[in-house]
């Protein structure tokens, strides 16, 4: 199983993708996490990344990249599939970690949206927000956060849809719920993975 997750803030991706990861014995690959591995790890690329995140700069997508081919360069070693979390996030993106898994002929079997309305998201934010005294995710910033989201993520999932690799399920459901929705879907596709259709114009890459 070769996939990517795709869902507004407040989805519970990072959930989903855990759970996805264990059911079928894959590597999760949380960019998030893996930024914060090296720079605990004070490797080479994790001292590059410190330094961004010492000036308060976002880190640079060919540095995300970087450390993503790492990561499916070791899934193919293993001989595994993957769940990819939090990247790709832009058309640019989307181009970039294409050429990447490509090359490496670990392109993803399926690209899985899950799928909440504005409004349970900022619900399930503002509460997260309150149970950890976060004062930084006020009502406005979420809202900010979520019409980003919508205008960057949408020709992404659109690609995958022409892709035909995208698969759409309800997140307003209970967590168990669309886990178990999830994995039964996410089941059928690897007894008979898509064909994965390679876009005819890729999106833009990184240089």
């Amino acid at each position: 199983m070769r996939m990517v997750m795709i869902a507004a803030p407040g989805a519970g991706k990072g959930t989903q993708a855990s759970r996805i990861a264990t059911h079928f014995g894959i590597p999760h690959i949380a960019t998030g996490s893996l930024l914060r591995s090296h720079v605990e790890r004070d490797t080479r690329l994790g001292r590059t990344v410190r330094g961004y995140m010492d000036r308060g700069t976002l880190v640079p997508d060919r540095i995300v990249l970087r450390m993503v081919r790492r990561a499916l360069t070791e899934a193919k070693a293993a001989g595994v599939g993957y769940v990819l979390d939090g990247y790709p996030r832009t058309p640019a993106q989307a181009g970039s970690v294409y050429q990447v898994a490509a090359e490496l002929e670990m392109t993803a079997d399926v690209a899985l949206h899950l799928e909440i309305d504005d409004e349970e998201a900022v619900r399930r934010m503002l509460s997260r927000s309150a149970a950890e005294h976060r004062t930084d995710d006020t009502e406005s910033v979420i809202r900010r956060r979520l019409a980003l989201y919508h205008e960057v993520t949408r020709p992404v999932l659109d690609w995958y849809a022409e892709r035909r690799i995208l698969l759409c399920v309800d997140g307003m459901a209970p967590v168990d719920a669309v886990t178990a929705r999830v994995l039964e879907l996410l089941e059928v596709v690897e007894a008979t993975p898509p064909v994965d259709r390679a876009p005819k114009i890729p999106l833009p890459a990184l240089v």
